[in-house]
């Protein structure tokens, strides 16, 4: 599939992909920055990969935990005839970073759309696996919302609020990187190391 059918079959089929204001955004991003090295937590279908690989002459390495997800990531990857560049690792993104930081493997540019409840426990390791001026791009930090108001929906999203919070608290005060919080539909924070 390419990017409209692959943007149109998660639509259709409630896939959840990035949305289309901060699809463009990434896409700017990667055009002006032209990283050389790209880590993608949350594969999906591979629609983010697609544009980040379509905007730029990086090789990718993008992490997914469903297997069936991973398959068709895959697949969609060779069908753009981009599968040169794109590596898709099925496995726990946690386990698969700490493997990554243990060969010493160092990207431009990281972006993370996975379980938002562990942004906060990958930071510290993605940190490690940017380069000097390298990016971090975190996608939905807001949470329906939820992190930037008062109101709590069920149990099971309570914790993931409370760390997301916490996720925000620690890169916009931790001060080897430069980050700024985007009001963009669901809330995006770019990190620079510096």
């Amino acid at each position: 599939m390419n990017k409209q059918e692959l943007h149109d079959f998660a639509r259709k089929n409630w896939v959840p992909i990035l949305r289309d204001k901060s699809a463009d955004f990434l896409c700017k991003i990667i055009k002006d920055e032209q990283p050389k090295k790209i880590l993608e937590i949350g594969t999906c279908l591979g629609y983010s990969g697609t544009l980040m690989l379509e905007n730029s002459n990086a090789n990718l390495i993008t992490i997914e935990k469903d297997k069936d997800k991973s398959e068709r990531a895959r697949e969609n990857f060779e069908q753009a005839g981009l599968s040169s560049r794109v590596e898709v690792i099925n496995g726990d993104a946690g386990e698969v970073i700490q493997e990554l930081l243990n060969k010493g493997e160092k990207y431009d540019f990281i972006f993370l759309d996975g379980p938002k409840g562990q942004y906060l426990f990958y930071l510290p390791i993605l940190k490690k696996l940017l380069n000097k001026k390298g990016i971090l791009m975190a996608d939905d930090i807001y949470y329906h919302g939820w992190v930037k108001g008062n109101d709590y929906p069920k149990h099971k999203h309570r914790t993931i609020i409370l760390r997301l919070r916490e996720f925000i608290e620690k890169i916009t005060t931790d001060e080897d990187f430069d980050t700024v919080l985007l009001d963009l539909e669901d809330g995006i924070s770019i990190s620079c190391l510096k």
